[in-house]
């Protein structure tokens, strides 16, 4: 494909150091999947499948990139192992390509830090369990967003946890922009209500505002999210304009569970996998962009603010699949 000739050299670098967990994984695999093989073959394809759900990509989006590589080679007659990389770079890029062509991109899903902001102030919801880099996550896209330019505002609304708030106000800092913060136990949308009430007072550009991370009892946490959601779009109508699902990709098949519970809970609208740069399993970022109707939107691939990566399914899909020096 030519868009892979446009990736800036400065992407590759750091998604080549972020991902270098889980290529290892897949090249080590892969190689033993093609030992003492000419061609591409039923057993080369049978140790395919095995290399591709066991790196988290998933059953389900698996046996499409199977599906299409099958096609390939029978289209393509004769192809040598050696063009394995190659065929799975390219056919995985294409699978993706259909997916963000059937999915409803929205604002969110396509505005960058750079992007002219549609309203002011543009107001973000981050949601999922604690433990998933909510927190650093939130830190980060600030941080961006300042660079960029941009004002910003964030809202402790994770109130059932004193460690949440503290943790905020100690990456707002580092982030370098102002938080909004009430006492341990209060309401999470009085909150909310106060920060976007703020930020149209000052003139902020962006505001970020952090949720609790609970899945317990999915309806509290329906009815908690919309309430946070109503009294926000009293300020603000339309708000929140994204509603980011922040995963764990380090836990591979979980984020799958994570992705579902938290998309039949609110409206997510876009989709951030962060820790990467720890794991093995960076392939559960191919099998949620492929099963979910919700682009994602970032990867987080190291710990420095700017390893906060909007996603691009070229690069993503390119670091993993060409053979680096």
């Amino acid at each position: 494909m030519a868009f892979f000739g446009l990736i800036k050299k400065e992407e590759k670098e750091i998604l080549d150091r972020g991902l270098v967990k889980t290529r290892e994984n897949v090249f080590t695999r892969l190689t033993r999947a093609v030992a003492g093989k000419s061609k591409i073959d039923d057993d080369v394809l049978d140790n395919l499948e095995e290399v591709l759900v066991s790196s988290d990509v998933g059953v389900e989006t698996t046996l499409r990139i199977i599906d299409r590589v099958s096609k390939r080679v029978a289209r393509d007659k004769y192809v040598g192992t050696a063009e394995l990389n190659t065929i799975l770079r390219d056919e995985i890029a294409a699978l993706l390509d259909e997916d963000r062509a059937a999915s409803t991109l929205t604002l969110a899903s396509t505005l960058t830090f750079d992007s002219p902001l549609p309203v002011k102030p543009y107001v973000i919801m981050v949601v999922g369990v604690n433990g998933v880099g909510k927190t650093t996550t939130i830190a980060k896209l600030a941080y961006n967003f300042s660079k960029a330019g941009k004002n910003v505002l964030l809202g402790a609304a994770d109130t059932f946890r004193a460690a949440a708030i503290d943790q905020l106000k100690i990456w707002s800092e580092r982030a370098g922009v102002p938080m909004i913060s009430q006492q341990m136990g209060s309401d999470p949308a009085s909150v909310a209500f106060d920060t976007v009430r703020s930020a149209v007072a000052s003139g902020a550009d962006v505001v970020i505002i952090d949720t609790a991370g609970r899945l317990h009892n999915k309806i509290g946490l329906m009815n908690e999210l919309s309430k946070i959601k109503r009294v926000m779009e009293k300020v603000v109508p339309g708000a929140p304009h994204e509603v980011l699902l922040v995963l764990d990709g380090s836990t591979g098949q979980n984020a799958f569970e994570q992705a579902k519970q938290f998309t039949a809970a609110t409206e997510v609208n876009a989709i951030a996998v962060t820790k990467l740069d720890g794991t093995a399993k960076g392939g559960v970022v191919i099998g949620i962009s492929d099963q979910f109707r919700i682009p994602v939107k970032y990867i987080g691939v190291g710990e420095k603010m700017e390893d906060l990566r909007i996603f691009d399914r070229y690069a993503f899909v390119d670091s993993l699949f060409s053979p680096r020096d």
